[in-house]
């Protein structure tokens, strides 16, 4: 026996527990401790690109669908009203809107909500009421159901970010700034050998800038606050690439601050308590790091043209590899490292789990074998 999911439904805002803006760490965080109201979650993407959407499917009522650049929670399809595995119950400012035994029908929408703009669908700022399953079969529908139907029955509906206008808003759209943004990151401008300044929502805020050989611990802590996960540097494999014939004396007491919510490792120094290392990822879909970190929107800025360039040329996370090695270093790339970060995780498979490093003086990118830069290590 299904327990009854019970959601409140706030227009152009959000459903129940989900929030519009919120991003895609977020929420598959959110959904690892809801497991008992959604056992099953489908994560839908296209391996190919790592700006595309990504449709998280929750069965059978909800879909939720991420903007493609920032993974932010742009749409929720609510569908299947009626379907008791679960039974879904829908509140409208403390008022049932729509429960397993009660269909909600346009005569209800109507009195809840009032006028409509003109459509097949009734819309309002926030929220539209469908009377089609599938919105893929537009076509092949039956003829235009007249508006004075009043039973006809509510089969789909969408919350969205509002639109004073009434029209949706294009489901491929970022979601503008909004109060579930607040504290999060929405830029990190890298440079080589320096460091990252880092910008925070609401966008008046002021940056925080971390530089590499300069900021401490106790730095990070006063900026930051602490970090999710500290974490002892134990993998030294990668020593044996150093320039130098002899591992730095404090190598094997160094850790890192981990933080998850930004996209973000800094490798600190075990002795001097410095920064010495930042580690920016991109959460790309299908790679083995994917939802361990959220989405850190990097951008690496170049050498201005002159002392009066107020805007230097920039590459950002979801430009190819090929395009950010030529920005850092015209000419040949060099020669590549494969990793493979499913080593040591017997029978797991994924589209990318093989990696390639391409090493520059301050600067590693790590790509997947489509192109697509997953992390960037400066130094």
């Amino acid at each position: 026996m299904f327990s009854t999911l019970e959601l409140d439904l706030r227009p152009g805002s959000g459903l129940g527990m989900f929030e519009i803006g919120a991003s895609l760490w977020n929420v598959l965080d959110l959904l690892r401790g809801l497991q008992h109201l959604f056992p099953q979650v489908d994560v839908k993407y296209d391996p190919d690109s790592s700006t595309s959407p990504i449709l998280l499917h929750l069965r059978p009522h909800l879909d939720l669908l991420f903007s493609g650049y920032h993974q932010r929670l742009s749409t929720i399809s609510v569908k299947k009203l009626r379907d008791p595995n679960p039974p879904l119950t829908l509140t409208y400012k403390n008022s049932v809107l729509s429960s397993s035994e009660d269909a909600l029908k346009r005569v209800g929408v109507s009195r809840m909500f009032g006028p409509t703009y003109p459509g097949d669908d009734l819309r309002y700022p926030g929220v539209s009421f469908s009377f089609d399953e599938d919105p893929r079969g537009e076509s092949l529908k039956s003829p235009v159901t007249q508006p004075d139907d009043r039973q006809q029955e509510v089969k789909r509906i969408i919350i969205s970010e509002k639109n004073p206008d009434g029209v949706p808003k294009d489901v491929l759209d970022e979601v503008t700034e909004c109060s579930a943004m607040t504290g999060e990151l929405y830029r990190a401008v890298a440079k080589v050998h320096e460091g990252i300044t880092m910008y925070f929502y609401p966008t008046t805020s002021e940056p925080i800038q971390v530089m590499i050989g300069a900021s401490t611990a106790q730095d990070l802590t006063v900026d930051l606050g602490p970090p999710l996960r500290v974490h002892y540097k134990e993998d030294d494999r990668m020593t044996i690439h150093a320039r130098g014939s002899q591992p730095e004396a404090d190598a094997d007491s160094d850790y890192f601050y981990n933080y998850q919510q930004h996209g973000i490792d800094f490798l600190i120094s075990g002795s001097t308590h410095v920064v010495k290392k930042i580690i920016l990822h991109s959460n790309v879909p299908g790679t083995p790091l994917f939802q361990r970190y959220k989405r850190c929107p990097w951008e690496i800025e170049g050498r201005p043209e002159d002392d009066e360039d107020e805007s230097p040329p920039r590459k950002k996370f979801y430009e190819r590899v090929e395009e950010i090695q030529h920005f850092l270093a015209p000419g040949e790339a060099p020669p590549s490292m494969i990793l493979n970060r499913t080593d040591d995780e017997d029978g797991l498979r994924l589209p990318s789990s093989t990696t390639r490093l391409f090493g520059y003086d301050g600067v590693v990118l790590e790509a997947t074998e489509s192109g697509q830069v997953v992390a960037v290590m400066l130094f």
